[in-house]
């Protein structure tokens, strides 16, 4: 606090002066500054001390140097406590050089004197003196002139320091060492000739600096345990050779440190004129060279690194001959540094590029020409590792290759070489590598500007294809978008170059190369692809080349759904070029179109289109303005999480703009886009609109919405405040409100809107507060706590608190964390006199100066009478006070408000803290043993511990007798026994299991939050070793006792949280205690037992897992080192000759823990270094002879293949396959490629006494199978693998065949594949004698298919390469003859030959359709070819065939063959009919409509048997799942489909809709039948379809209930797609007005289905509502653009007014929708305030919103009542409604004003916000009263005799306004007026 001090004493010296008044202003900046935490505020109120600076100048000038000391000592105070942040010491600098302007003698003077007693002479530097000697040699020109003449005494500390840490060895996570070697780093390089005679100078030489040059020695070579600080050691050693005043000398003494490196530190050091005794190698890891050569190529001085060495024979230097071998040497090396190596093989080459020309001088030849051995290691250095995982590496590997280029292109320049071959090699390695390899984008991207874009683009014919399928996976995308950047920016540069090309000539032929890829893919309907191209390629296009937009939008302008997506992100792309982009017309109306389509990602691309711009503050036009109030209402339920992120950030943006729009406007600025006389206006509707969405979020937060619209509007809400309100969050970087932001919210709030914090809106987020999902309580409470006002009302603080206590003794544990976000809550918004008005507890109330202190001693307090309770009768704890909320309530308190933090550093509160904490830890610690000991039949902290969890029957009993314990001690008769769990079992168990979660969360967290080394050291342990002591047996007793895996992994959240602050803390003790946890363990694991602990304690291996986790990754891995070594020892252990099947051997459990470490995400890359050997062990496992030890083994190795092969892609990439090569895998891994090798060998190789099985095989094929293949050549590594797996065709597994072939694929590069398949070609026999082995046979015909099936996304060998294998095979036609007696053997043969259909000759593609024709027409029914057995694979070889006859019909789509394709159908035999319809379900006939038309005319007329038998259900359903897939498009039904079911149709009808009536076949087979009858529906015109409409429509109605299964569901709603459109399109025609109720029926539920749960139903339900938004008198269209489902909804509702009104049963239909709640029951329930149960009943549609849809429905009853003629059908239909239901309106309207109108209400008035049945009930009822009320007014007289209602229109109305002025003071309706209903945004109708 030396800062303070001075400036206290500074003011009191200004005090009387002139300049006082500025001097305290500054003094006061200079305070804040210090004070502040944010960077931010920091750099605030430094500018602000900047700018008084200035003015002071000119006051201090006049006065004396001892009246300007005091100022300047006083910033020179606060300078050297901000040594921290160069920033503020930079601008602090500034500030002093300011203030003593005349006066720099003096500011020298106290500069020199603040430094000189940093610490005494001969003295240590601690940390703080250390950074201020870097801050002060690096900003500080004074500081620098004090070093320089200090130099001995600086060198002397710093060598004192130094020795010092080495030998005491602080900490290891500590800085001190790093601070000093930094300190001598900035000191060689400020003062480098000052430094130079010391070194370099006989006369000069300092043994001060040669005593230090020792320890920098040591420090690399490895005295100093932090990987930052030797490598630091090595730049400080390098720059040291820098001040070398001869390059000759600086090489020399580089040369004797790689020298000494390679002696391993024996022998002397000559270092210019300095001498040191080379110290040990202390870690035999290698790192000394790294930190030699990377700090070297760091700082080294270019004329250094290439004069010539004189100890060499020829013309050497240390670039080439010195560093180049060594960075070669540790690239090849596999130690835990790949990062640094590589970023050291980067560097090579950059000071390479630098050094070119001396490099020349000195050699005189190229250094990289084509045949020298410098050119074959870099090429092969940087290919071999280009593919390397480690994060960070592929960016130094990028910049090689770049690098590598660059230089060989100025050499062949330099020395005028037109030879260029590296160029094409290059490019051929490139091509021939798979698409799925990231590696091969980058050296594409650097060669193109070497070789040109028409040459890659012709050597490369499938890059655009390549380039889609990277677009379609999220981590190839970048790649793929640079290769494109760098070809179209060649391109340009090509077509430009030499003359001027017009833009529209340069688009023209753009469009030739790269129209087609755009195009693809912005039509595409993956949503990754679409989205990429927009994001990554359509924008950065039309920047380079705007006049692209025109055969863009020429390409985009039909009106399918593909081409208004791509059309729309087009419009996007051009706004965010060109800025303001007009709306108008048909751009216009395609955009509402838009708006409103069923698609997510188009509706989000307009969406952007209309809120962004490139300006901020470009007004939002009034059109735009009006489609996001269309469009917002409609979008707020969308169940997709990305969804509402990317509609928040999209609203954000239109804020944004509409905030800053504003602020121009009051600031008299006209912004961009405005027109004159537009400003007022446009300000009013920005108010308006941001107030309009304020009140549409707030309405939205009801209980009575479901989750996905409160979290929605939870986001909206959030962006509102964040943008217009001026809350100012210091933590926060971005998002801050601008300064004028004040002037703004005046001008909204006397216009009356913009009240943000008010008491409704306040009362909406409150009950967010007690929702039963997490992210909408945080969400909520993150609100209240940032943006409104500091405290609650007095009154609804302690309702709240109240509230809390009660939810945090439910039992539910949503109810329990609810009370704990709302204990969190209150805590950060009450203030001390809220404190005093609470129900606190004694104690607590003694520290009401302190709230965090109060609080926690409440809820400690709150959770010891709990836990007093738990230990009499723990069921009546468990029901009542279960202990899991105030735990979670604690937690949340002490480690989530930021305050509380900030009061545990407060010295005056240190022991208060201390002592909670400890009382905190003892009663976590009593608990635990507790409630484990409780589910062990044991109770109490003092019983003895077990070291394994109890079995299930054990908890059982336990639990059993728990309950007969709560229920009655003298009770003892059993209970029936029953399957499922009791509630009582329920309750003891999740109070259990979740106390025990919580326990861990929280102990972990306050170790986090408490042993941060960054805390002041001033203060005393709040956590000290005892307490920690006892939470670490807290942890122990969980992990190893506990069953159940949530409360595991909570705790082990905890656990790695509380070793991680232990081993980062610098206090010995605490650091030993992970490790000796570990030992424990280790022990435990590998002694005897008597129980099971990894089958029964699933929180075993995960002790290993946290202790390991917790060591900070940049340092060395001391524990995981210890633990893998043991762990792998154990398991290699051999196993006892007799074991106990019943227990868990040390092997086993050993497998186990490292699978647990393999599989753990903090780990990373870290158990890579151990891959060899846990592969090695895991296939020794998997020979085992134990069944346990053989599936541990088969887990690790899965976990292994999952960890060496890198995380799987999402589900929504195009992209399955991985990407890493054979090459790069054994690249990485060359050991572990020598064990797998060994496996194959072994299995391979011939085995005496014939068959022999090896459990490993399979294992190792199966993760060759997954690699990719490389581009490597018959010499690398990858290609000894082949000579294996060749041999195993032979074996005689299947299996075993199926997967060696597929791992053959990765070992042949493409470029030799045909070789090989020619090879392989030739091995089949040319004739039946001559097969030696079926086996093999085969094996070789399945590799052969391996290798022709093209991967995806490539279009495999061309028909010339592949001319020699075809002619092999067609010699060897035999094989698919009955010659040929094996079945599976012809069926891979025909399987080859699909692959190759128009490579054959005509002769013998005709034997071929022989074959198969004979085959399968000589088969008789059941398959049988009249021998005597089956043959085995009989059925694989027919299948095949029937496939391969579909194939050519598609293929040739001659009559002849597609006739015989529909030929199969008509076959009795199965399996191949079955095989034909698997063909047509998976769509591989969609390119032929002739096959399809066929196919589904052949179905169609076979349609009526195959009912009438029924032979078998699944054949059934594939049946009718094959006629709908070919009938999926309505165009695709003819005229000749309607003749082929002239007379049958009704008949099949009949019969479909009789399985779904009154037969129960199963829910998949009566979703197609259903489907079936609606299509058969769609194309029936018989006159009397009236009965069958009926029963049609009573199944949809049957299946699209609730309470249904979704598939039932779903059939409902893709029936009424089919066919509902069509009957309710008849309804409306004259001819049949007798389909008028069932089209009302299906209106209905399409309602109802639009409102499902599932999207998958939605979305079908809106196409039915889509189809019904065409004009009647319009047909159908094929391409009809389907809406969103509210769209939809409000469609319906719409036809249903336009259409039907004048039906009564209209009316009728649209108030079954209004749900009849119970008011006055819910109100009485919440009155009583029972104890809530375990379980909550879920409704059955919990996304439906009847509070939303009432809403919706009454504006459109009530225009059908004034529609309605007087005396029509519909009035009678409201009158008896009214009669029916008004009197009850009338009774709960006024039960309403009696209820919310007195006192007691205040009881239960917070938890009435948070109920949802409430909610719905009392918006329903307003509706029905709203309703009633017109009908009143609309009957007049004819409702005035209404029994019971007794009231007029207008007496109704003011009693509805009276009731809902108190709902909405009690936050129970919104204050949005009810007439509020948005318009539907959809396509406009013709209508309209």
């Amino acid at each position: 606090m030396g800062a303070e001090r001075e400036a206290r004493a500074c003011a009191a010296f200004y005090g009387e002066l002139p300049i006082a008044r500025p001097v305290l202003s500054c003094l006061r900046c200079l305070r804040q500054f210090a004070g502040s935490t944010a960077k931010r505020c920091k750099d605030k109120h430094l500018e602000e001390a900047l700018l008084l600076s200035r003015v002071l100048s000119e006051g201090l000038r006049v006065l004396g140097e001892a009246e300007a000391r005091p100022l300047l000592r006083c910033v020179l105070a606060f300078q050297m406590e901000a040594t921290g942040s160069s920033s503020s010491f930079q601008k602090l600098e500034q500030i002093v050089t300011q203030l003593a302007v005349g006066k720099e003698a003096l500011l020298a003077q106290e500069v020199g004197a603040l430094l000189a007693g940093l610490a005494p002479q001969g003295e240590v530097l601690s940390p703080g003196d250390l950074q201020s000697v870097c801050m002060f040699m690096e900003e500080s020109s004074l500081g620098r002139q004090h070093w320089r003449q200090n130099l001995a005494p600086l060198l002397q500390r710093l060598a004192t320091t130094l020795r010092w840490v080495l030998q005491s060895q602080p900490a290891p996570g500590g800085m001190w060492d790093y601070l000093v070697i930094k300190a001598c780093l900035q000191l060689f390089q400020a003062l480098p000739k000052d430094v130079a005679p010391l070194v370099w100078s006989t006369a000069g030489k300092s043994e001060t600096l040669q005593s230090l040059l020792g320890l920098l020695l040591e420090v690399a070579w490895g005295k100093a345990p932090n990987k930052d600080t030797r490598l630091l050691a090595g730049t400080a050693l390098s720059m040291l050779v820098n001040t070398a005043p001869q390059p000759q000398h600086g090489a020399s003494a580089m040369l004797a440190l790689f020298q000494l490196s390679d002696r391993a530190g024996a022998g002397e050091l000559k270092f210019g004129e300095l001498a040191v005794e080379a110290p040990p190698v202390l870690e035999s890891d290698g790192l000394e060279k790294l930190v030699l050569t990377r700090g070297l190529l760091t700082c080294c001085r270019t004329d250094i690194l290439s004069c010539q060495l004189e100890s060499f024979t020829h013309k050497a230097c240390l670039l080439l001959d010195v560093v180049f071998p060594a960075v070669c040497a540790l690239t090849k090396e596999q130690k835990d540094c790949h990062y640094y190596c590589f970023q050291a093989c980067a560097l090579w080459l950059q000071r390479l590029r630098e050094s070119l020309p001396a490099v020349w001088h000195l050699t005189g030849t190229r250094i990289l020409a084509q045949d020298t051995e410098l050119l074959r290691q870099l090429t092969r250095l940087v290919w071999d590792n280009a593919e390397t995982p480690v994060e960070g590496v592929s960016e130094f590997i990028h910049s090689s290759f770049r690098l590598l280029l660059e230089i060989y292109h100025l050499e062949c320049q330099h020395f005028q070489d037109q030879e260029r071959p590296l160029y094409q090699q290059t490019l051929q390695r490139v091509v021939s590598m798979p698409w799925q390899i990231k590696a091969k984008y980058v050296p594409l991207c650097a060669i193109v500007p070497y070789v040109g874009s028409q040459q890659v683009l012709d050597a490369y014919p499938d890059l655009l294809q390549h380039l889609l399928s990277c677009l379609s996976t999220n981590h190839l995308c970048p790649a793929a978008t640079e290769v494109y950047k760098a070809l179209v920016w060649q391109q340009r540069a090509e077509w430009q170059d030499g003359h001027r090309d017009a833009e529209s000539a340069l688009a023209e032929r753009w469009a030739l190369c790269w129209l087609p890829l755009l195009s693809q893919a912005l039509r595409s309907p993956l949503p990754i692809l679409q989205s990429n191209a927009a994001n990554h390629l359509l924008a950065w296009t039309l920047r380079q080349l705007p006049a692209t937009q025109a055969p863009l939008a020429t390409r985009f302008g039909g009106q399918d759904t593909a081409s208004l997506r791509a059309w729309v992100s087009l419009l996007k792309a051009q706004k965010s070029v060109a800025g303001a982009l007009p709306l108008r017309g048909e751009a216009l109306e395609r955009l509402s179109c838009c708006l409103g389509a069923r698609e997510e990602g188009i509706r989000l691309a307009a969406l952007g289109l209309l809120c962004c711009s490139p300006s901020t503050n470009q007004p939002l036009s009034g059109t735009e303005v009006r489609l996001l109030q269309e469009f917002l209402p409609l979008n707020l339920n969308c169940d997709s999480s990305s969804f509402r992120q990317l509609l928040q950030a999209a609203v954000r943006k239109a804020l944004v703009r509409l905030r800053d729009s504003s602020l121009a406007q009051l600031r008299g600025k006209v912004p961009r886009g405005t027109e004159p006389g537009e400003g007022v206006g446009q300000l009013a509707q920005a108010v308006g609109f941001v107030e309009w969405l304020l009140q549409l979020s707030i309405a939205s937060l009801s209980p009575g919405s479901n989750y996905q619209r409160k979290k929605t509007a939870l986001l909206l809400l959030a962006a509102v405040l964040e943008t217009c309100t001026d809350t100012w969050s210091p933590e926060r970087k971005k998002g801050q409100p601008p300064r004028t932001m004040a002037t703004l919210l005046s001008y909204a709030r006397q216009s009356g809107c913009w009240d943000f914090f008010s008491q409704p809106n306040l009362l909406a987020l409150l009950s967010c507060l007690q929702d039963s999902t997490n992210e909408i309580r945080d969400l909520a409470s993150e609100l209240l706590v940032r943006y409104f006002p500091a405290t609650f009302p007095e009154p609804i603080a302690l309702a709240l608190f109240q509230l809390a206590q009660d939810a945090l003794r439910s039992p539910r544990v949503q109810e329990a964390e609810a009370g704990a976000v709302l204990m969190k809550t209150i805590l950060q918004k009450s203030d001390s006199g809220t404190m005093k008005s609470m129900a606190l507890e004694a104690e607590a109330a003694l520290t009401l100066p302190n709230r965090g202190l109060c609080f926690a001693q409440h809820l400690l307090h709150v959770l010891q009478a709990q836990y007093a309770v738990a230990c009499q009768d723990l069921l009546q704890a468990a029901a009542t006070a279960p202990l899991h909320g105030a735990v979670a309530a604690l937690r949340r308190c002490l480690l989530q408000v930021p305050e509380v933090a900030a009061s545990m550093q407060a010295a005056e509160l240190a022991q208060s803290w201390q002592e909670l904490l400890t009382r905190l830890v003892t009663t976590a610690r009593d608990i635990t043993s507790f409630l484990l000991g409780a589910l062990q039949s044991r109770q109490g902290p003092g019983t003895d511990e077990q070291a394994a969890a109890p079995s299930f029957a054990d908890m059982g009993n336990a639990i059993g007798s728990l309950i007969m314990l709560g229920k009655g001690r003298g009770q003892e008769e059993e209970e029936e026994d029953s399957v499922l769990l009791s509630e009582e079992h329920s309750l003891i168990l999740t109070c259990c299991w979740v106390s025990v979660k919580e326990i861990g969360l929280l102990l972990g967290g306050l170790a986090e939050l408490l042993l941060d080394p960054a805390l002041p050291a001033g203060l005393g342990p709040l956590l000290p070793l005892p307490t920690l002591q006892m939470a670490t047996r807290v942890f122990q007793e969980i992990l190893l006792r506990c069953r159940h895996w949530g409360a595991v992994e909570g705790c082990s959240m905890g656990f790695t949280k509380f070793c991680a602050a232990l081993l980062n803390h610098p206090d010995a003790e605490l650091q030993a205690i992970p490790q000796t946890i570990l030992e424990q363990g280790l022990e435990t694991l590998s002694g005897p037992r008597s129980s099971s602990i990894t089958r029964r304690a699933a929180g075993f291996p995960m002790l290993f897992l946290c202790i390991v986790s917790g060591e900070a990754p940049t340092q060395a891995r001391p524990l995981l080192t210890r633990c893998v070594q043991m762990l792998l020892a154990l398991a290699t252990t051999a196993l006892p000759r007799d074991w106990d099947q019943t227990l868990d051997l040390p092997q086993v459990c050993a497998l186990h823990v490292l699978q647990t470490l393999v599989r753990g995400a903090g780990l990373g890359g870290a158990l890579l270094r151990y891959a060899t050997p846990m592969v090695d062990l895991a296939l020794q496992g998997l020979g085992s002879p134990c069944w346990a030890m053989r599936n541990a083994a088969m887990q690790l190795f899965s976990a292994l293949t999952s960890r060496l092969l890198g995380q799987q892609r999402s589900r929504g990439e195009g992209c399955l396959a991985e990407g890493v090569s054979l090459q790069a895998f054994l690249g990485q891994h060359p050991q572990l490629g020598a064990v797998l090798l060994g496996e194959l060998g072994a299995a391979a190789g011939p085995v005496p006494g014939g068959l022999h099985l090896r459990p490993t095989l399979h294992a190792v094929l199966t993760l060759l199978a997954q690699l990719q293949p490389g581009a490597d050549g018959p010499g690398s590594p990858s290609a000894r693998f082949l000579g294996p797996l060749l041999g195993l065709a032979e074996s005689p597994s299947y299996a075993v065949r199926a997967m060696a072939a597929k791992a053959l694929v990765p070992v042949v590069p493409p470029p030799w594949r045909r070789g090989l398949l020619l090879w392989l070609a030739r091995q089949l026999p040319a004739a039946p004698g001559r097969v030696r082995s079926h086996n093999a046979l085969h094996g070789r015909l399945m590799q052969m298919r391996a290798l022709l099936a093209p991967a995806p996304g490539t279009s495999g060998l061309s028909a010339e390469a592949l001319r020699p294998v075809v002619l092999q095979l067609e010699a060897r036609g035999w094989l698919l003859t009955p010659a040929q007696r094996c079945p599976l053997i012809r069926a891979a043969f025909l399987q080859i030959l699909a692959l190759l259909p128009a490579s054959f000759s005509p002769g013998f593609t005709q034997s071929i359709r022989a074959a198969v024709g004979t085959e399968l027409g000589t088969l008789p029914p059941g398959g049988k070819l009249g021998c005597a057995e089956l043959q085995v694979g009989s059925a694989v070889l027919h299948q095949t065939m029937a496939r391969f006859v579909c194939s050519e019909a598609v293929r040739l789509a001659d009559g002849e063959r597609i006739g015989a394709a529909c030929s199969l159908l008509r076959q009795p035999n199965p399996d191949v009919q079955l095989a034909v319809l698997s063909w047509v379900i998976a769509g591989e006939g969609g390119t032929c409509k002739e096959l399809e038309k066929a196919l589904g005319l052949t179905l169609l007329e076979n349609l009526g048997s195959v009912l009438r038998e029924r032979r078998d259900k699944e054949f059934l359903r594939l049946y009718l799942e094959a006629l709908l897939h070919l009938y999926r498009d309505p165009s695709s039904w003819s005229q000749e489909a309607s003749r082929k079911l002239q007379g049958s149709l009704a008949v099949c009808l009949e019969m479909l809709l009789h399985m779904v009536e009154a037969e129960h076949p199963g829910p998949d087979l009566l979703f197609q039948a259903l489907c079936a009858a609606s299509l058969l529906l769609a194309h029936w015109v018989g006159a009397k379809d009236g009965p069958l409409v009926e029963r049609w429509c009573a199944a949809l109605e049957e299946c699209s209930q609730s309470a249904s299964s979704e598939v039932l569901r779903l059939a409902a709603a893709r029936s009424l797609q089919t066919a509902g459109a069509d009957v309710v399109r008849r309804s409306l025609g004259a001819a049949c007005p007798s389909l008028v109720p069932v089209a009302l029926r299906l209106i209905n539920v399409g309602i109802h289905l639009l409102q499902d749960e599932e999207r998958e139903v939605r979305h079908e339900a809106s196409g039915f509502a889509s189809l019904l938004q065409l004009d009647p008198g319009e047909s159908l269209p094929d391409n009809c653009i389907f809406v969103q489902d509210n769209v939809g909804l409000l469609g319906l509702l719409q036809l249903l007014l336009a259409e039907f009104g004048e039906h009564p049963e209209t009316f009728d239909s649209l108030l079954q929708h209004l749900p009849i709640l119970d008011l006055r029951g819910i109100v009485e329930e919440l009155e009583t305030n029972k104890a809530a149960n375990l379980y909550k009943e879920d409704e059955p549609n919990v996304f439906a919103e009847p509070a939303v849809l009432a809403r919706q429905l009454l504006p459109v009853l009530l225009q059908l009542l004034e529609k309605a003629p007087a005396g029509s059908p519909v009035h009678a239909s409201a009158l008896r409604w009214l009669s029916a239901t008004g009197p009850s309106v009338l009774r709960d309207l006024r039960y309403c004003e009696r209820c919310w109108s007195r006192e007691a209400a205040a009881r239960w008035a917070m938890k009435a916000l948070a109920c949802a049945k409430l909610h719905v009930a009392v918006a329903v009822l307003l509706v029905r009263a709203r309703l009633a009320a017109e009908v009143l007014r609309v009957l007049g007289d004819s409702a005035a005799a209404v029994p019971g209602l007794g009231c007029s229109p207008q007496e109704l109305e003011q009693e509805l306004e009276v009731v809902q002025g108190l709902l909405v003071q009690h936050g129970l309706a919104p204050t949005l007026s009810q007439g509020d209903v948005p318009r539907k945004p959809g396509p406009p109708t013709k209508a309209d």
